[in-house]
C-alpha cells in the first residue's frame, strides 16, 4: 500500500438540488470541508433550469475551488 502526499491544486465539484437553499447549504457544506484541505473558492457559476413537463426548477452549480497560497 502505498501513501501519496500531492497537494491537491484544483478541484472542481457540481451540485443539483430542487431549492436555492439547499443548493446554498450543500456548497457551504463542502467550502467548510475543503477549507481542511487548504483549498478556497475560485470561481462559482450557477444555473436554473425550468423542467417542462412539471414546471419545477432545477437549481444547479459549479464551483471550483483552488489551493490558498502559503506566505
Amino acid at each position: 500500500m502505498s501513501l501519496n502526499l500531492q497537494t491537491i491544486r484544483d478541484k472542481v465539484e457540481f451540485f443539483e438540488s430542487l431549492s436555492l437553499e439547499q443548493l446554498e447549504a450543500d456548497i457551504q457544506k463542502k467550502i467548510e470541508q475543503n477549507e481542511a484541505l487548504m483549498l478556497g473558492v475560485h470561481n462559482v457559476q450557477h444555473h436554473v433550469h425550468t423542467r417542462s413537463e412539471n414546471g419545477r426548477s432545477i437549481y444547479t452549480a459549479v464551483v471550483h475551488f483552488r489551493a490558498v497560497p502559503t506566505p
